[in-house]
């Protein structure tokens, strides 16, 4: 009688863990979802090569690609701003709808070394931009990103960078749309923006 009993117990519990998992996969989702994605608000005020602060805000009516790195990085950021490069080319006439940003996440050395020169050796529309240590952890922040110094004796200064290496879609209205995950090919980003216009 008893097992009969644990029986009837463990077929209700997993009735009810099917119904939970069920109300949960297929019901909309809540305002408290809803609310979540509302409150993630990329933002940056970052200087330019020329000392000018730039903010996101000035961009509106533009598409944003911002990417996070490090001119010293050796293979994440440049093959990813190689791949925006060539997203800027093939966009054609509508280049001018798109503003890519790399935003550094090493700014003194990156200053030092010459920032501008760098993005611009990739592709001129690319604006490079680098701030104090408390502006690039703001911006970082609002991007959910992370970063990190790290001791690395094969690099330049003895140190290296470890960071997210996602490229991020902002659209016109300032409100992040998707990351595009490191290795996306320029097809595909070139297809995503193409399918906004």
């Amino acid at each position: 009688m008893r097992l009969r009993s644990l029986q009837i117990i463990l077929w209700i519990s997993a009735t009810a863990a099917v119904v939970a998992f069920s109300a949960m996969r297929w019901w909309p989702a809540t305002d408290d979802s809803a609310a979540a994605a509302s409150a993630f608000n990329p933002a940056f005020a970052l200087a330019d090569s020329q000392g000018s602060i730039r903010t996101a805000a000035e961009f509106r009516g533009k598409f944003l690609l911002v990417f996070f790195g490090f001119t010293s990085c050796p293979d994440v950021c440049p093959t990813t701003l190689a791949e925006v490069a060539q997203v800027m080319d093939d966009l054609g006439s509508d280049a001018g709808s798109v503003q890519p940003i790399f935003i550094s996440i090493d700014p003194e050395r990156d200053m030092r070394l010459g920032l501008a020169d760098y993005t611009k050796a990739f592709h001129p529309a690319i604006l490079g931009l680098a701030g104090s240590e408390a502006e690039t952890q703001s911006a970082a922040a609002s991007f959910k990103i992370f970063y990190e110094r790290e001791a690395d004796t094969s690099s330049p200064d003895g140190y290296t960078m470890a960071h997210s290496p996602g490229l991020y879609l902002i659209g016109p209205d300032g409100a992040w749309l998707r990351q595009f995950t490191y290795g996306t090919p320029a097809a595909d980003i070139l297809s995503d923006l193409q399918a906004r216009f």
